[in-house]
């Protein structure tokens, strides 16, 4: 079920004229609140992110959630996840990753009042997310219908600086395994951005590791997961030891940003090494 809005979200920014964000992704809960996932218990790293992130919640205006919110597709992990998010006191912005199921993922949020939102607009930014799952695969794509909706979004509001949030990384990560995950139509949605210069920063999920690369003036940033994290430059499946983590940005009203990735403390969750694959 791939059901797109069409009326764009009005978030007011702070008095400075700033947006203020918390991305949260890859949390993979699942119904079963005491099982692992590669050594980690994905219920318990993401309540410890949170509580983390609570620090950043008084001066925030939102948090966006870019994938992979469940790992066994289950309503439950669902409202587990909106449990957790709504002690942030703030409006959560979601989009689907390769694992979610969209049936059970949109009425278990929409039930518990996480809205449909895919465009919000700001006194100077605006936020476009964008659903790029390929059902039963683990790769990305963009349809045409989110590419012309991309299109309408920047169009509308050329005056406006532009995030743009997809779950699949858009640039290689130089991790061989992952990259052949990464966003199938890549060069056209880089075209396509490139022809509107409000573009300012592309922000992805699904690799569990942070990046910051800029590219046609353009800043992609990945972030960690919540739970497990996947080694840097990695040629095959490979866990890192770098702790769960999450990503505060701020959008500044002159079109720069300030981000920083935060982690909890390290060694407070330990994945299994020898895993192969998950």
């Amino acid at each position: 079920m791939k059901v797109m809005s069409t009326q764009a979200t009005k978030l007011r920014s702070d008095q400075q004229g700033c947006l203020q964000l918390l991305q949260i992704t890859d949390t993979h809960l699942f119904s079963d609140r005491n099982k692992d996932l590669l050594g980690i218990k994905p219920a318990e790293s993401y309540e410890a992110v949170i509580k983390h992130a609570s620090r950043y919640s008084s001066k925030c205006q939102a948090v966006l959630s870019t994938g992979d919110l469940s790992q066994d597709h289950t309503q439950q992990s669902y409202l587990d996840f909106t449990k957790q998010i709504k002690t942030l006191n703030l409006p959560c912005y979601w989009l689907p990753g390769n694992h979610d199921t969209q049936s059970v993922m949109l009425p278990s949020l929409l039930q518990e009042g996480l809205a449909q939102s895919k465009q919000i607009v700001s006194d100077f930014w605006q936020i476009i997310l964008l659903d790029s799952q390929v059902e039963g695969a683990p790769h990305g794509f963009l349809t045409e219908q989110q590419l012309n909706f991309l299109q309408q979004a920047l169009t509308e509001y050329p005056d406006k600086h532009t995030l743009i949030c997809v779950h699949h990384h858009v640039l290689p990560v130089k991790s061989a395994w992952l990259d052949q995950h990464i966003l199938k139509n890549n060069q056209q949605f880089l075209e396509l951005i490139k022809l509107h210069k409000n573009v300012r920063v592309v922000l992805s999920g699904h690799v569990h590791q942070a990046g910051d690369i800029e590219f046609n003036q353009v800043r992609f940033l990945t972030s960690p997961s919540t739970c497990l994290q996947f080694k840097p430059n990695s040629e095959d499946f490979d866990v890192d030891d770098s702790a769960p983590g999450y990503r505060y940005l701020a959008l500044h009203k002159n079109g720069t940003i300030t981000t920083k990735v935060e982690r909890v403390a390290h060694g407070e969750f330990s994945p299994n090494k020898n895993a192969t694959g998950y």
